[in-house]
């Protein structure tokens, strides 16, 4: 860990103590940890969301007081009227650093978090480039409702920040519909993968299904599908609901459940479309 000098100004101590502990933890810069404004409600999410995008999360420590660790970790300080971030590191645990230099302590310690990988034995920093970098969309699927049937369709318009038209997430109708979260615009799924699997469009309940391009070398990166600007933001990993909806799903489409993406700009996406990174 390095301390950061770029710490965004004109920020709520929290959110500016907790971007600049986050480059700190990374060895970033500032600038490259999203500042959230201060009025955004859910700030936690924006982060989560950008280090998902990295293969990253934040596990919240259940004892941090007595958490004994040799890395650094993300300690939240309650000092007064005021929470601020700091970060924690040692075996007994102190405090290494203070973004703001503040009167808190490892005393003031209300929670705790630590960074760090989705899968440690996969994870790696991302990598750019593929050999796959080029496909074509072979089906699109919607449900106009969390839970509903799937249907196929041959085009959908596209909204940005929305999704498709006559999709669930599209009206913020959907199992993890948040207006504060990024990636639920679009869920993408290869066919090769599908394929392989035995497993039908439906059974994916992911809106494109793609053959030709590699999906997980897409996170992070912006791309296109037919003349629509998308990015990238983090694996579509499969979980408990959709293993409710279909059966048997989740342990073969671990980190082969296809990419959570945005939408950048309106158009229309068609059944043949090209989709290119």
């Amino acid at each position: 860990m390095r301390e950061v000098r770029d710490a965004p100004q004109g920020l709520p101590p929290l959110t500016g103590s907790a971007v600049a502990c986050l480059a700190s933890i990374l060895e970033l810069s500032a600038a490259e940890v999203p500042a959230p404004p201060a009025d955004h409600p859910q700030p936690w999410t924006v982060w989560g969301n950008w280090l998902a995008g990295r293969g990253l999360g934040l596990v919240p420590i259940a004892e941090p007081a007595t958490f004994s660790w040799p890395g650094p970790w993300l300690a939240v300080l309650r000092g007064g009227d005021r929470k601020v971030c700091a970060v924690a590191f040692g075996s007994p645990p102190g405090i290494a650093w203070h973004p703001f230099g503040g009167p808190e302590t490892f005393a003031d310690l209300e929670a705790g978090y630590v960074v760090a990988p989705a899968d440690v034995a996969l994870w790696s920093a991302p990598a750019p480039g593929s050999a796959r970098s080029a496909g074509r969309v072979e089906a699109i699927a919607v449900a106009p409702e969390a839970e509903a049937a799937i249907e196929l369709v041959g085009e959908a318009a596209a909204h940005a920040g929305r999704g498709l038209a006559g999709d669930r997430y599209h009206e913020g109708r959907g199992t993890f519909s948040n207006p504060h979260a990024t990636g639920h615009d679009l869920t993408l799924v290869e066919a090769e993968v599908l394929e392989e699997l035995g497993f039908t469009p439906q059974d994916a309940r992911r809106n494109l299904i793609t053959r030709g391009i590699d999906l997980n070398a897409l996170v992070g990166r912006c791309f296109r599908v037919g003349d629509v600007d998308c990015v990238g933001r983090r694996l579509c990993e499969p979980c408990a609901h959709l293993e409710r909806l279909s059966p048997g799903t989740l342990r073969p489409l671990v980190h082969r459940g296809g990419l959570r993406a945005d939408v950048l700009a309106d158009g229309v996406m068609r059944v043949g479309d090209p989709v290119s990174a």
